[in-house]
């Protein structure tokens, strides 16, 4: 782990996907005047009423959080008109941080209200309580909306965990409350809750409110978690867990599920943007409602939580954003006995195997790619030939840079010729039965002092290394496919691992231009380890019958900024090496939560791996 890792929250952050606008003078935002506030002004007739939209609508929110805010962002910019409560000192200046500049507040003062009383909210159709995950605090909000509102107000929870049920009974008007749920604040879809009891008019007054504030929209029954926090803050914790238990580091992971998964943040940086309390409180309803370990909170989020370091909102939390001009993770550990790597041997003749080659020739390394025959390994030659000519057809390689790559890689199936390599890389069949009896032979022949690495994506590289008969020599490089295009690379050492070992690969990444993370041996290191629970949990709520994979792959793409849903990414991966992963994952912690969901182990045995053989969760071609 990386001295930078090591600084637990005393990195300074403002990560590029979460960066909030830049805070304009508090009067920019002051609806009345530039001196005082309206929830200071003295009200006359008129200030009593909720300011009108054309149709003689208007929109109430409760609560300017993380959540709150976003819906008056979006409904003041759409030109909408919005009656605002929230008693904290602070409301003005948070209202004024949803804007990104003065104009663009002041401009927005004339469609915000910020209310007194409970008694402002009768002319709006629909309310919006957007308050702590809490039962009893949503509780009180929405008995006092029903105790002003008319009877055919809306009103609607941003509630993810708790039961809506629950909720619309408690509020005095079962039939008259929605779910509204935004994953995140910079959600491009937000999830409608409907419960058995809700009156169709009012899911589709929410519905018509949701499209004009420009989302798109699911429409789901009444579960606690919907489908975004069932699948997102599961993922999260066991993130936090993973950094406590020091398998990697905080930088370390962010960067593994930015760079490795193309999340537009990292799990860290997401909870700071979230809060920890709130992520608290959203898995205390969870694990009440469901017994799976996994939304237990981290006991680091929970003390980070009473400790006041709630992220962004109160200055620090997993970062720190007390220094407005720091932007980026604190800087990485320089390598100090990082040995030279001129040649490089490859084992293997796959996809993965070719791809590490092509990168290591592309980087002017001499570069010997080993196939099980000569001509393996010329059949391993010509891929790369096609990959680096089809680079050079797309402008992203030249001519030139293309001959002398190919020049530098030479193809052979004897492996005696890895004597003199620097580094070995095995990457051969994800089974230790083949990997075992190949790196016995590596250790034979590599010479003394050689690193030899494997690209295992879930396997214990120490069983790896014991087959070598020289543990310290042998570290995990974990790339990822295509390996040309993917920037990560996952550093796994051993506990027989040399150190000066650990810094040749971290410098030899650097020098590929990938970016390495480093974490420790352990079942699916980090990206696996927190991608596929998610995957699988993806799969169970689809066993559920309570969404399809249309509406959660929609959630999590364009609900939580995910590049693909769970499935569409599922089956790019394959169901049959995903079942694999998930098999090795549950076999190291033995939880009911990470058994194999069986619908997906029923389409492996059907046949229906994903897209590679043309069928998975859809079918294609």
């Amino acid at each position: 782990m990386n001295a930078a890792d090591n600084r637990e929250t005393g990195g300074t952050r403002q990560p590029a996907a979460t960066r909030q606008p830049a805070v304009t003078p508090r009067s920019a935002v002051t609806p009345r005047s530039a001196a005082t506030p309206r929830s200071a002004a003295t009200p006359g007739p008129a200030d009593t009423r909720a300011p009108e939209e054309p149709g003689g609508a208007a929109l109430g929110i409760v609560g300017v959080g993380a959540i709150g805010g976003a819906l008056v962002r979006r409904a003041v910019l759409a030109g909408h008109a919005v009656v605002v409560r929230d008693p904290r000192p602070d409301a003005p200046a948070r209202l004024t941080e949803l804007f990104d500049t003065p104009e663009q507040a002041r401009a927005a003062g004339r469609h915000i209200r910020l209310a007194r009383g409970w008694a402002e909210f009768a002319a709006a159709r629909v309310v919006v309580e957007a308050v702590p995950e809490r039962r009893d605090v949503k509780t009180e909000v929405l008995r006092e909306l029903d105790r002003v509102c008319p009877p055919d107000t809306v009103l609607a929870t941003t509630a993810s965990a708790l039961s809506l049920t629950d909720l619309a009974a408690a509020s005095g008007r079962p039939g008259r409350l929605v779910g509204l749920h935004l994953p995140l604040p910079a959600a491009g879809l937000a999830e409608i809750g409907r419960t058995v009891i809700a009156d169709p008019s009012a899911v589709a007054r929410v519905r018509e409110l949701v499209r004009a504030l420009g989302l798109e929209a699911v429409t789901l029954g009444d579960r606690p978690g919907l489908v975004s926090a069932s699948l997102l803050f599961g993922f999260l914790n066991q993130a936090v867990t993973m950094y406590e238990r020091r398998a990697a580091g905080r930088d370390d992971i962010d960067a593994a599920m930015r760079y490795g998964c193309g999340l537009p943040s990292g799990p860290f940086e997401l909870l700071d943007v979230i809060g920890t309390d709130t992520a608290c409180d959203v898995l205390d309803a969870l694990a009440v409602r469901y017994d799976e370990p996994a939304f237990e909170p981290a006991r680091r989020l929970r003390h980070m939580a009473l400790a006041g370091l709630h992220g962004r909102k109160s200055g620090r939390g997993f970062y720190d954003y007390g220094d407005p001009s720091a932007t980026g993770p604190a800087p990485a550990r320089r390598s100090q006995g990082a040995s030279p790597v001129r040649r490089v041997g490859v084992v293997g003749t796959g996809t993965m195997a070719t791809g590490i080659a092509e990168v290591f020739a592309k980087a002017g390394v001499d570069t010997l790619v080993v196939g099980r025959s000569d001509e393996r390994a010329k059949s391993a030659w010509e891929a790369v030939a096609a990959s680096t000519g089809r680079a050079v057809r797309r402008g992203k390689l030249t001519e030139a840079d293309r001959t002398a790559a190919l020049e530098r890689l030479t193809p052979t199936g004897d492996l005696d010729r890895l004597a003199d390599r620097d580094l070995v890389i095995e990457a051969v069949a994800e089974d230790l039965a083949v990997k075992k009896p190949l790196f016995a032979r590596l250790g034979a022949v590599g010479r003394p002092g050689a690193l030899l690495a494997t690209t295992t994506s879930s396997l214990p590289v120490i069983e790896c290394g014991l087959a070598s008969g020289r543990p310290e020599d042998v570290i995990g490089l974990h790339f990822f496919n295509p390996a040309p295009v993917m920037r990560l690379v996952e550093v796994i050492p051993s506990l027989e691992t040399a150190p000066r070992h650990v810094d040749t690969a971290r410098e030899v990444c650097r020098r590929l231009g990938k970016h390495p993370v480093q974490c420790m041996d352990r079942p699916g290191f980090i990206v696996n380890a927190l991608l596929f629970p998610y995957l699988n949990g993806a799969v169970r709520l689809a066993e559920s019958h309570y969404a399809g994979a249309d509406e959660i792959d929609a959630v999590m793409r364009l609900g939580c900024g995910y590049p693909l849903g769970p499935f569409e990414l599922l089956d790019v991966i394959g169901l049959d090496v995903s079942l694999s992963i998930q098999r090795v994952l549950h076999d190291a912690d033995r939880r009911p939560g990470t058994v194999p969901a069986p619908l997906l182990g029923h389409l492996v045995a059907a046949g229906r791996a994903g897209r590679k053989t043309g069928a998975g969760f859809r079918v294609y071609g």
